[in-house]
């Protein structure tokens, strides 16, 4: 008895610092000197860049994501189509700054088709960015990503904005992903730490991708999740550029939604011993950055950790009713720092009305875990149904 009554409260532990984690983050931010924008350089030079965009079986949306590339306020690209498994015959463009590769064997790895674009590149890129199949991006991308560069920072992330907000799902999914935008990237920098990577609308000097992942198994989901640890833990930064802009589609049904968290899960799980490993990393080093994101790394699914929170709530209910006080505290905490989230971000009216499908996106969720051991067997990658025209610029 003594024994599990000690495993509870390390478990209490946990919560309660992933709980009141986004709040010392807003209160940390308002003490932590910015850095100063005045440094921005807008100089006219424009770096070049290899825009690498995989595709993994589906190419519908291919061409959409290159006329959103090609219509960019920039000239110093190249755009670099990694085809994996997929029938490029659909794939004809009549520009040079578009190149379309498809590899011999089936890669089914983000990494393998990174490297596969990074060896098949027309000239050395000094910068490389990376976008989805199902992305499109913004005229000012590349402009607003050296904006962040010229501060002296080799990886950026930007903003991946909802494409889509057609079902309650999307929206949801949209009000997920704001959340963490605003926790883990805007917060987490402006306290002195780094922003956390998106998988896409993301830029790195080619130098230090390379360097990070030359090395690594890629097989598998979350090659951000590796990528964003190896360049933290070389005492880098990365930095949020809140202004580099890609719209990113969201998951709209139910069975894609369940794959797409299932893979995120698995990664959680699989990856969860790199937040371990920084957060000590970070005591020995005395590295603030460090000490911040291996906390952010650690942190559980939210539905994990809403439903820790109302089990150490209903137990201390009967243990300690001051404890179950605090969790109601910290509960409301975090729900004010989620609507604060909503609203810095000027979230659209759908996704506030989509806050009542929460249980059943958390329901979702359930299943999601259920299937996540094996997410990596049942999807490689999420597939894609929303084909939009145009981009507003």
């Amino acid at each position: 008895m003594y024994v599990l009554l000690i495993l509870f409260h390390l478990l209490e532990a946990v919560v309660i610092i992933n709980l009141i984690f986004p709040v010392f983050l807003w209160i940390v931010q308002l003490f932590v000197a910015r850095k100063d924008n005045s440094q921005i350089n807008d100089s006219i030079i424009e770096p070049d860049y290899a825009i690498i965009v995989t595709a993994y079986q589906q190419v519908t949306l291919i061409p959409e994501v290159v006329k959103s590339i090609l219509n960019i306020n920039y000239n110093n690209y190249i755009i670099y189509i990694v085809a994996d498994n997929c029938d490029v015959s659909t794939l004809i463009f009549n520009d040079d700054k578009v190149v379309v590769l498809r590899p011999e064997e089936v890669l089914a790895s983000n990494v393998k088709s990174h490297f596969y674009a990074i060896n098949n590149f027309k000239r050395p890129h000094e910068r490389l960015t990376i976008i989805d199949s199902d992305n499109l991006v913004h005229a000012d991308y590349l402009i607003e990503m050296n904006k962040v560069f010229s501060l002296g920072y080799q990886a950026v992330q930007g903003v991946r904005a909802a494409k889509n907000l057609n079902t309650n799902y999307a929206c949801l999914d949209a009000a997920n992903d704001i959340y963490y935008r605003y926790v883990d990237k805007k917060l987490l920098t402006d306290a002195g730490s780094s922003s956390s990577l998106s998988g896409s609308g993301m830029a790195f000097t080619t130098n230090i991708y390379v360097e990070c992942l030359k090395n690594i198994d890629s097989s598998g989901a979350g090659f951000d999740k590796i990528l964003q640890y190896e360049i933290v833990i070389r005492k880098l930064k990365i930095a949020f550029a809140s202004q580099a802009i890609v719209l990113d589609e969201k998951t709209s049904k139910s069975d894609q939604l369940v794959k797409q968290r299932a893979r995120w899960i698995n990664t959680w799980f699989k990856f969860f011993k790199l937040g371990l490993r920084m957060t000590f990393s970070s005591l020995i080093n005395f590295n603030w950055n460090q000490f911040l994101f291996g906390i952010m790394l650690c942190r559980p699914p939210l539905f994990i950790l809403l439903f820790l929170t109302v089990f150490c709530f209903a137990v201390n209910v009967f243990l300690i009713p001051e404890m179950a006080v605090l969790f109601t505290i910290l509960a409301i905490c975090f729900v004010v720092v989620f609507m604060k989230s909503l609203s810095y971000f000027k979230a659209d009216k759908k996704i506030y009305k989509s806050l009542m499908d929460i249980p059943k996106f958390i329901y979702f969720q359930v299943l999601a875990l259920m299937k996540a051991k094996a997410a990596n067997k049942i999807s490689v990658a999420t597939e894609h149904y929303v084909e939009e025209k145009t981009i507003n610029n």
